[in-house]
């Protein structure tokens, strides 16, 4: 059941005010075991400096430090309000409490010093204050401590976040690999790389000879289902360096660094070797075999984009070749 303040505060206000109002305060309401024992424990110091001291005169007050005193309180309660509406439970938020509530019960001891007269003799004069704040600001200052360490803990959580949504924004949903956008970005990284240790670097760009027509045969939930099997195949015949990635439909993108055009060669008639000798199974038990037309391009000094573009001429040259010719 909502507090009264929280029905007075729906009926009198504006409807929509009021609501953004109760969804703030809701938060703080978790701590309200925390609020209860400050509370019972300011009570009880106004208790104890009563049943000790006497009320002061009106001309005894010095009502500069009960204006100053009093600030340091009200600031203190308000800290304290602030941090329990915008934390959960945990450890951490019950230092935060513990060390502002200690404050905040030494401060407000030392406002009742200046309404009530205690005597000199007194055991209870001025202990509390002395005792009670340095404990809550050393307790404040653990809090913060740990509160700090938590920030960097979630910094640290929503960059690994933002780095794990950026790489799946660039990743094929099919086949897991990266896509163009993703292979662009590693090209124009290893590129520079190599150049600097003075490395080769070769693009090969593989593509599946006349690959509809499964489509048109099995239809495209089978293509798919081969597209996955042949991106296994191929990452089980490429180096640990090596890059895939599904450049487009049924083309991949094979980056191998440190690979000059001999080697690069070798590698790639090994893939298309493998593609090959794989005999895709469907779900009707039909053994489908694929051949592979590749297009293999080195760096001497291209740009990522004329890099892939002198893959693509060679690799849709092949497919010329590799062509069926009309009798």
């Amino acid at each position: 059941m909502p507090p009264t303040f929280v029905i007075q505060l729906l009926q009198k206000a504006d409807s929509y005010n009021a609501f953004i109002l109760l969804c703030d305060c809701t938060m703080i309401f978790l701590h309200k075991w925390k609020l209860l024992a400050i509370a019972l424990a300011t009570n009880l110091t106004i208790l104890l400096s009563l049943a000790v001291g006497d009320i002061k005169l009106w001309q005894e007050i010095d009502w500069l430090d009960i204006v100053g005193e009093s600030g340091v309180c009200l600031l203190t309660i308000l800290w304290l309000a602030f941090t329990l509406n915008s934390r959960p439970k945990g450890s951490v938020t019950t230092l935060l409490a513990l060390g502002l509530g200690l404050i905040f019960i030494g401060s407000f001891q030392d406002l009742m010093d200046e309404v009530i007269a205690i005597p000199e003799t007194s055991i209870w004069r001025g202990s509390i204050e002395s005792t009670l704040m340095p404990v809550g600001l050393i307790v404040l200052t653990l809090a913060l401590y740990h509160w700090h360490k938590e920030q960097l803990l979630f910094s640290q959580e929503r960059r690994r976040k933002e780095q794990n949504l950026r790489e799946y924004r660039l990743q094929d949903q099919l086949t897991g690999l990266g896509d163009a956008r993703f292979l662009q970005q590693q090209l124009e990284q290893q590129l520079e790389h190599c150049r600097q240790q003075q490395q080769p670097l070769t693009l090969v760009l593989l593509d599946l000879d006349q690959f509809d027509t499964i489509n048109r045969r099995f239809g495209h939930a089978e293509g798919d289902r081969l597209l996955k099997e042949l991106t296994e195949l191929l990452l089980l015949n490429l180096r640990r360096c090596d890059l895939l990635c599904r450049y487009a439909g049924d083309r991949f993108a094979v980056l191998l660094p440190g690979a000059g055009e001999q080697l690069a060669t070798q590698l790639s008639s090994q893939l298309q070797d493998a593609v090959s000798h794989f005999a895709y199974k469907t779900t009707q038990g039909e053994s489908v075999y694929h051949s592979a037309s590749v297009g293999v391009a080195t760096d001497t000094g291209h740009t990522p984009e004329s890099l892939i573009d002198l893959a693509t001429q060679r690799l849709l040259t092949a497919k010329d070749s590799r062509a069926p010719r009309a009798a």
